[in-house]
Formats: structure tokens, C-alpha cells, sequence
């Protein structure tokens, strides 16, 4: 494939640790392969990169199997409802958030802060500028840079460094430190003021360039994205590691007992817990596969009909208890007397 920038090295390293970004290739995609007519901004496709229109158009959102060399997925929107005149308070974001925490060696809020570069492989047919943007969740400061798709339909490497922010340090917890964006489309509370080349405290009419494009404008635009890396310094080769050690990390924020890439609610039996025995009340405890971010919030699912709750003795039924939930495990009891209960379930943990 066509590639605007030639990266100085092979891309193919299993090093560790550079890359704050989880599922920069987008490799994993849980909950959904594809995700059509969206509305709303939402964790829609592949894991950890929240993606929509905030009532700027609809696009559907797939996880394609088409990369630049080296990558063999990628994260696509595509405009299926236009919006050529969208709203001030409309927007359309790509958007990945980091927990505070995984940020510490940056520095912020000292006189020792560190530069940060992103870098990141895009393709799309609507040439022009676009906005990148880091967020700090935190003490509500940002910074945005732009960027150009030069040529239509043509994987372009691009790399942005944001300086090191020597005001507002980030709490060391879990909770939202960096939010990372990508601009796609915004209305005027966000392009009217002065873009933030540096960091400044949070002005929305900073955020977004004023020549930034319209991916909304007309039906059948598109955007992808892959390749994902943000790093300390200068930008280096992209940091590939194991399909099972991306899908862990993943984990932490999403599980779902379903097969990967099968949507919550559907109809099967593959993943399903289940449980047999007698009395009069039943219940089993669901240990969850990685320890994720903080107690999740659980949903269950029959098997028979996919609605929410827990099929009973062969029978769907809505009825049951959630409790002893924590990071690590939940319980799901049925009272009365019970041979046997089956569900499926997803946890969400998400940033």
C-alpha cells in the first residue's frame, strides 16, 4: 500500500512499555466487528477507542482487515446520513482515554515535563485539515495540533508532538488523565476561538481548528485510523506485541462471556455460564478473566431470548440477585427453587 512516510525501521519489535496507547492496532474488537447507523459517541467496535457524532450525522463504524504494511487492522467510520450544517454544540471525535496513573513518568505539573508525540497511520477520501487534541482530564487543560490527509484513499503516517505541560499535575489513581482525540467534524463552540497550540487552561472554542474538515458533510466519507502510538520523545517504530497480551489489557475496561466480536444480547449458548442444583436458592459466582479498572457494571443475559436477565430451568426469566461485586468477580443468585440457570454476561469498566 501507498504510504506518504517510510518509518526509518521495521516495524515488527515486541519491546514493552513505550506506547501508552492500548489496541493501537486495532487488533481487538470485543464487543462488535461492525456497529451501523451510530448516532452517538460510544465504545462501538475495537476496544479502547470511544468513536462517533455527537449529533452530527450517522456513520457506521467497522473493524476492517485492511492496513498499511505491517498492520492488519484498522477502525473505519463511514457517513451514511449527511449533516452539512451541523449545530455549534456538534461534533464528531475519535477518542482514546488514558488512566492517570499510566501517565506519571510524564511528569506533568513539574518543571521536568516530558514532550509526548503521537503518532498514528490515517486513510480517508475527504482531504484536508484535521485536529488532534490531548485533554487532560484532570486539571481541564488541552492542547491541539493539526494535521493533513493529503492524498485521497491513501494510508499517510503522521506524527504530532505536544510539549510537556509544567502546570497540573495528574492524580496517580485510575481514573481519566488523558483524553486523545481526533477531530473529525465540530461546530462552532469548538472552531470559533484560537487554536491551543500549547497548553492553556480548557476553552472549548480553542479546541478545533477553524479549517477543520467536515467528515459529515456527504454520505459515503469516510476516516481510518491504525497504528496508534503515543510515547515519550520523538516518534519511534510502532510497538507490536501478542494478539493475548493486547486482549489482557483490553480486559481490564470490557469482558463479555460471549465469543470475541459477538454483540451482548445475541442468541447462543457459546460462552454461556451455567449452573445446576437444588433448594431454594441457587447461585454461583462469575470470576472474571483479567482484574479490571474498578468494580464493573454488570449486565445478564438469557440464552434463549438474549433479554436482559437469566434463563431458569430451561425458562427465561428477569428475576435474580447481582451481588459480592468487585473487580475481580460477581455473584448471581435465584431464589425459590431452581434446578439450573444459564447466562451470559458483559462488564464494563470503561474510562
Amino acid at each position: 500500500m501507498a504510504l506518504s512516510k517510510i518509518l526509518p525501521a521495521s516495524q515488527a519489535q515486541y519491546v514493552g512499555a513505550r506506547n501508552i496507547i492500548i489496541n493501537g492496532s486495532m487488533q481487538v474488537a470485543q464487543r462488535n466487528v461492525t456497529a451501523a447507523t451510530q448516532t452517538n459517541l460510544a465504545y462501538h467496535t475495537v476496544d479502547r477507542f470511544k468513536i462517533g457524532p455527537s449529533n452530527m450525522g450517522t456513520f457506521t463504524h467497522t473493524q476492517e482487515s485492511d492496513g498499511p504494511d505491517g498492520f492488519s487492522k484498522s477502525v473505519k467510520l463511514v457517513c451514511t446520513t449527511a449533516d452539512a450544517s451541523p449545530a455549534a454544540a456538534d461534533n464528531i471525535t475519535i477518542q482514546n482515554i488514558i488512566e492517570a496513573q499510566n501517565l506519571q513518568h510524564l511528569s506533568k505539573g513539574s518543571s521536568d515535563a516530558k514532550s509526548v508525540t503521537l503518532s498514528f497511520y490515517a486513510k480517508s477520501n475527504k482531504t484536508g485539515t484535521y485536529t488532534a487534541e490531548i485533554f487532560d482530564g484532570d486539571n481541564n487543560r488541552h492542547i491541539s495540533k493539526t494535521f493533513t490527509v493529503s492524498s485521497s484513499g491513501t494510508w499517510e503516517y503522521k506524527t504530532i508532538t505536544f510539549v510537556g505541560d509544567t502546570s497540573g499535575a495528574l492524580n496517580n489513581d485510575n481514573g481519566a488523565g488523558f483524553y486523545v482525540l481526533w477531530h473529525l467534524g465540530a461546530g462552532s463552540n469548538f472552531t470559533s476561538g484560537t487554536l491551543a497550540t500549547s497548553w492553556q487552561a480548557q476553552d472549548d472554542t480553542d479546541r478545533v481548528s477553524s479549517s477543520n474538515v467536515n467528515l459529515a458533510d456527504t454520505v459515503g466519507n469516510y476516516f481510518q485510523l491504525t497504528g496508534v502510538q503515543l510515547e515519550v520523545g520523538e516518534a519511534t517504530p510502532f510497538e507490536h506485541e501478542s494478539f493475548a497480551a493486547t486482549l489482557q489489557k483490553c480486559q481490564r475496561y470490557y469482558q463479555q462471556s460471549y465469543a470475541l466480536g459477538t454483540v451482548a444480547g445475541t442468541t447462543t449458548t457459546v460462552g454461556r455460564e451455567s449452573v445446576q442444583a437444588s433448594g431454594t436458592v441457587l447461585s454461583t459466582t462469575t470470576r472474571l478473566t483479567t482484574e479490571m479498572r474498578a468494580t464493573p457494571t454488570v449486565t445478564c443475559f438469557g440464552i434463549t431470548t438474549g433479554a436482559t436477565g437469566i434463563d431458569i430451568n430451561g425458562s427465561a426469566s428477569a428475576g435474580f440477585t447481582l451481588a459480592d461485586q468487585s473487580p475481580t468477580s460477581f455473584r448471581v443468585a435465584k431464589g425459590g427453587t431452581p434446578n439450573y440457570m444459564n447466562y451470559q454476561f458483559k462488564a464494563v469498566a470503561e474510562l
